[in-house]
C-alpha cells in the first residue's frame, strides 16, 4: 500500500492463509447442506401429496367392495362403525350450498354401483352399502368444506399483507405429538386415501384460520388519536429524519394497554429507548410490542386474548410525554401496524361469516 510517499507491505502466513481458506470451505459446506435438507423437504412433501392423489383416484371399486363384503361381513361392518365415529366427532351439519366439487374426486357414480351390485350379490348387506356410501359422500363434500374455508382464510392473509405459505411452512416446525390413533380404516388396515385427503384439509383449514386469529384487530389503547405515523418522521429529540417503526397513540398516564390480539407474553421489562416493555408472541413469527409504559399488567409465559389488559400509558424510556408506542413485527421485522388495525375487522368478518363447523 502506498501511503504519503511510502510503500507498505502487509504479509500473510501459509498458516493463516490456510486457515482462511478451510474456514471459508466450512461455510461453503454448511451452506450446500442446509440448501440440500431444505430440497430433500420440499421434494417429499410434493411426493407424498402426489402419491395421496393417485390413491385416490385408485380407490376401491365397487367389485372389489362386493368381495369385501363377500369374504366378511363382520369386519365390514366394524369398518363402518369406525368411520361413523370419526365423522360424528368432527361435525353434526354442513352448510347446504357446499356443491363445487372441483377440490376433490366424487364417489356417487361408483358407490350407486357398488349399491346395485351388492343388493344383486349379498341382499343382507345392501343396508350396509348404503351407509357406506352416504359416508363417502358426506366426507367429500366436508373435504370441499374444508378447502372453501381455507381459501377464503388465504386470501384474508394476503390481503393483510402476510403470506400463508409461510404460515403453513411455520406451523410445521411446531413441537407437536401423543398417542397414534389412526382412525378410518378399511377391513386390510389401510387407510381410505379420500378420508387421509379429509383430514389434509382440515389441518390446513384449522392452521389458516388459527393463524388469522393471531393478527393484530384491536386498538391497544382507547385513546383513537395517532401523534406519530410509521415510516420516515423527524425526530423529536434529534430533529433529524429517522426511521419510526411503529405507532404512537397519545393517551393519560395510567390508561390501559390492550392486547391487540390472542398470543402468549414473551417478555416483560426494560429495553433501550423503549422503556417499560410488554412484547406479545402470536405464532408463526408474529410479534406485538408495546413500549413506554408506566405499569405491566402482564407475566412472561401468559396467555393472552384480544382485548386483554397488559400495561398501562406511560413516558418511560426515550419518550417527550405520556403515550404508547405499538409495534408489529413479523420475524423480528417491523411493518406498518395500520394495516392491521384498519383492516383486519373487516376482513375478518367476512371469513367468521362462513358458517362453522358444529360443535360437540
Amino acid at each position: 500500500m502506498r501511503s504519503q510517499g511510502q510503500v507498505r507491505f502487509i504479509k500473510i502466513s501459509s498458516r493463516l492463509q490456510i486457515g482462511a481458506a478451510i474456514v471459508t470451505l466450512a461455510l461453503l459446506a454448511g451452506w450446500g447442506i442446509s440448501m440440500a435438507g431444505m430440497a430433500w423437504v420440499q421434494y417429499r412433501a410434493q411426493a407424498d401429496r402426489l402419491s395421496l392423489i393417485e390413491r385416490e383416484a385408485r380407490v376401491a371399486t365397487a367389485s372389489e367392495r362386493v368381495d369385501a363384503y363377500r369374504h366378511d361381513i363382520d369386519a365390514v361392518a366394524q369398518d363402518l362403525v369406525k368411520r361413523q365415529e370419526f365423522l360424528e366427532q368432527m361435525t353434526q351439519s354442513l352448510p347446504d350450498d357446499i356443491r363445487s366439487k372441483g377440490t376433490v374426486t366424487d364417489s356417487s357414480n361408483e358407490t350407486a354401483s357398488t349399491i346395485k351390485k351388492v343388493s344383486a350379490s349379498i341382499p343382507e348387506a345392501t343396508a350396509l352399502a348404503q351407509i357406506e356410501a352416504r359416508q363417502l359422500a358426506f366426507v367429500e363434500r366436508l373435504t370441499r368444506y374444508a378447502d372453501r374455508r381455507a381459501k377464503r382464510a388465504e386470501h384474508a392473509m394476503i390481503e393483510l399483507g402476510l403470506d400463508p405459505r409461510a404460515m403453513l411452512r411455520n406451523a410445521e416446525r411446531q413441537a407437536m405429538g401423543g398417542p397414534l390413533e389412526i382412525l378410518a380404516t378399511s377391513a386390510n388396515g389401510d387407510l381410505d386415501p379420500r378420508f387421509e385427503r379429509l383430514g389434509l384439509s382440515l389441518a390446513r383449514m384449522n392452521t389458516l384460520e388459527r393463524s388469522l386469529d393471531s393478527v393484530p384487530q384491536v386498538l391497544p389503547t382507547n385513546g383513537e388519536m395517532v401523534t406519530s405515523s410509521y415510516g420516515i418522521r423527524r425526530d423529536p429529540f434529534t430533529r433529524r429524519p429517522a426511521m419510526h417503526s411503529g405507532l404512537d397513540f397519545k393517551g393519560r398516564i395510567g390508561s390501559p394497554i390492550y392486547a391487540a390480539a390472542k398470543g402468549r407474553i414473551s417478555f416483560v421489562g426494560r429495553k433501550s429507548g423503549y422503556g417499560k416493555v410488554v412484547e406479545v408472541s402470536h405464532g408463526n413469527g408474529l410479534l406485538t410490542r408495546y413500549a413506554h409504559m408506566s405499569k405491566f399488567h402482564a407475566r412472561v409465559g401468559q396467555q393472552v386474548a384480544s382485548g386483554d389488559v397488559i400495561g398501562a400509558i406511560g413516558s418511560t424510556g426515550r419518550s417527550t410525554g405520556p403515550h404508547l408506542h405499538f409495534e408489529v413485527r413479523i420475524n423480528n421485522r417491523a411493518v406498518n401496524p395500520r394495516l392491521f388495525l384498519e383492516k383486519a375487522p373487516d376482513v375478518l368478518k367476512e371469513v367468521r361469516r362462513i358458517p362453522q363447523l358444529a360443535k360437540r
